[in-house]
């Protein structure tokens, strides 16, 4: 097993951060970063990929660090491609370079690479090493990671409820169960994401606009100039053909996926488009419909839902995280609950989560678990 020192653990703490930078733009590539010491262990580069067809993090690192890339070290929190895609490889780059030995966190899942970054490295005579704070660096890119080895995204499911459970009043009424710092919080998450999903029971309810709203993000505007701003493709679930054009989604410019069985004949704006996925009359097969997302490269979807789809998606295996925002109110039994499932008889059958975190955020609660 490789042993690496301080100094390694400290350049590749480094490059994570750096990677972190790219979240909010770097969709459907992964969020990678990258440090360049020299021979001394001073920092002579740094860079992380920013955006999809920019170059890459290594390619940033390399330009600021110069001739200074000579016998020098490069930490990257993904192991370098070796192939030519929107941008060249990045193993040849750091040969081009002289770098002389490259610490890669994970080696890349893309079967496209899968090792072939490294192993180039290291027939052209670089030491490379991999797995240095390989779990943090895996947390970066759990999306990317999945669709790489399913084909698959990665789907999150968004709850908001009372604190016994309930997401509405049994007139429907909703607005509003938390605080403006825990929506505020979900637009976050909508910047992060490569898309948002919704079935057309809550687009009809809630009539909402399914976007990121900048004046809403909060700190992260100081991380992210608005005209940087990537506002994910909306994907509506309807099996039944409900959805109008004079909805208000309809009229904001980011694109909008329709996914149901027959084609919708209504005269949608050009930014529209359908998929028929396969579908059980107008159930639609939810294997199918998130097959076809991961085709399209997306890596994380973020489901915002009524009881149905999330117990849809729940019963189908479909979800790998669920966050509940968590109110400290009652709205007693009559409330609308989170999810619509199948009565379970046995406590065996309940679905198991594992918990990965649990916040306030102003006065709600903010719980994050996935599902074992």
């Amino acid at each position: 097993m490789t042993q690496f020192s301080a100094l390694d653990a400290k350049m590749m703490a480094l490059a994570i951060r750096l990677a972190e930078k790219g979240q909010y733009t770097t969709s459907p590539n992964p969020n990678v970063g990258c440090v360049i010491t020299d021979a001394q262990g001073n920092i002579v580069g740094q860079g992380w990929h920013q955006k999809a067809g920019t170059p890459h993090a290594e390619i940033h690192a390399i330009a600021q660090a110069g001739e200074r890339t000579k016998g020098a070290t490069a930490y990257v929190t993904l192991e370098p491609c070796n192939h030519h895609g929107r941008t060249g490889p990045c193993s040849e780059a750091l040969l081009e370079a002289g770098v002389k030995r490259v610490v890669a966190a994970m080696v890349d899942p893309n079967p496209l690479v899968a090792g072939s970054g490294l192993q180039k490295l290291s027939d052209a005579g670089v030491a490379v090493s991999s797995g240095l704070l390989e779990r943090e660096a895996m947390a970066l890119n759990l999306g990317f990671i999945k669709r790489m080895k399913t084909g698959m995204p990665w789907v999150t499911v968004k709850l908001a409820s009372s604190l016994d459970g309930k997401t509405a009043l049994n007139n429907g009424e909703s607005q509003w169960i938390t605080g403006p710092l825990a929506r505020e919080d979900v637009q976050r998450h909508r910047s992060q994401s490569c898309a948002i999903l919704s079935g057309s029971g809550t687009v009809l309810a809630d009539n909402p606009s399914l976007n990121v709203r900048y004046s809403e993000l909060g700190f992260v505007k100081s991380e992210l100039a608005e005209e940087n701003l990537r506002q994910p493709v909306r994907i509506l679930l309807d099996g039944r053909n409900q959805m109008r054009p004079d909805l208000h989604l309809f009229s904001l410019s980011s694109p909008i996926v329709i996914i149901n069985s027959q084609p919708n004949t209504a005269e949608f704006p050009d930014h529209v488009e359908q998929y028929q996925a396969h579908s059980n009359g107008a159930q639609l097969d939810l294997h199918d419909v998130m097959k076809h997302l991961g085709q399209r490269g997306f890596n994380q979807i973020w489901v915002e839902a009524g009881a149905k789809l999330a117990g849809a998606l729940l019963q189908n295996k479909l979800i790998d995280e669920l966050i509940l925002y968590q109110a400290p109110k009652l709205l007693g039994d009559k409330g609308r609950d989170l999810f619509a499932v199948d009565e379970l008889t046995q406590m065996q059958q309940a679905f198991e989560l594992q918990w990965q975190d649990v916040r306030q955020v102003g006065p709600d609660l903010k719980l994050t678990a996935r599902f074992t």
